[in-house]
């Protein structure tokens, strides 16, 4: 099966001589959510630059639906949708207006566009601010309105940064019934999030990212188990925490050897 993202040795960043990135390599299938988990200055917003083509790779390439950005620019941004931690929205634009939008930048069918801008709607509780302006919603509610858009497009791959902050229980709730349905639908998430049961309870698999090199993959049980937070008591955040303590031990220098000479 053709994968909807692949990272292959990825080395990038904002300078040839410092790469925030040390070969990146992971996949995605279609119809797969991966978690891409690591701490603040991790290279996580690093990497997603890199798959949305906003950086250029020092070395490796990435992929989306089987093509590098320099094969077909068009179809290679058409192929994804991005959802950032801070809502952007247009200030003149009703909610109805951004979706109808996104239905003409991406050309989606009308009537297919319609019933799914109903059916997001109602899932995210909606229906009654579809002629507001962002200015007077909530920023939990402007963040609906960006997954509604990202949905709407239902494209190979979705990439959403921070999906759970801002949002209510029954926001949440409607997000991962959302997600579910896109991946039934067969599209490739990639989901960055602090909110480690979350992941756990919904993602296939996660890639542990620390300093710009990947410490783990695998499904969240394999995860615990590299780390060795396998008991029934483990958590995924308990494997993190393991995780990225024995890497920090190991990348110490040894006690007492600093100015020795």
């Amino acid at each position: 099966m053709a994968t909807a993202l692949t990272l292959d040795k990825l080395t990038g960043g904002y300078s040839a001589r410092k790469p925030v990135l040390h070969e990146v390599s992971f996949d995605i299938r279609p119809g797969e959510m991966m978690g891409l988990i690591g701490l603040n200055g991790a290279g996580k917003s690093t990497a997603i630059k890199h798959v949305l083509g906003l950086m250029l790779p020092q070395s490796g390439e990435v992929r989306v639906a089987g093509l590098r950005l320099a094969d077909d620019r068009e179809r290679y941004r058409s192929s994804c949708a991005y959802v950032p931690e801070q809502p952007s929205l247009f200030p003149n634009l009703t909610v109805s207006e951004h979706l109808r939008w996104t239905e003409t930048a991406y050309g989606l069918d009308a009537r297919t566009a319609a019933q799914r801008t109903e059916a997001l709607a109602e899932t995210f509780r909606m229906k009654h601010a579809m002629g507001a302006l962002p200015g007077t919603l909530s920023k939990g509610m402007r963040q609906k309105v960006m997954l509604m858009n990202a949905l709407l497009v239902s494209p190979p791959l979705l990439i959403i940064d921070e999906p759970f902050l801002g949002l209510d229980p029954l926001a949440t709730r409607a997000l991962v019934q959302a997600l579910n349905e896109a991946r039934a639908a067969g599209s490739a998430i990639l989901l960055s999030s602090h909110i480690l049961p979350a992941l756990e309870r919904n993602a296939d698999r996660v890639v542990v990212l620390h300093q710009g090199r990947i410490l783990a993959g695998g499904t969240p049980e394999e995860v615990k188990q590299a780390a060795n937070a396998g008991g029934r008591d483990y958590t995924l955040d308990d494997a993190f925490e393991r995780l990225i303590l024995a890497a920090d031990e190991k990348a110490a220098p040894p006690e007492g050897g600093a100015g020795r000479g």
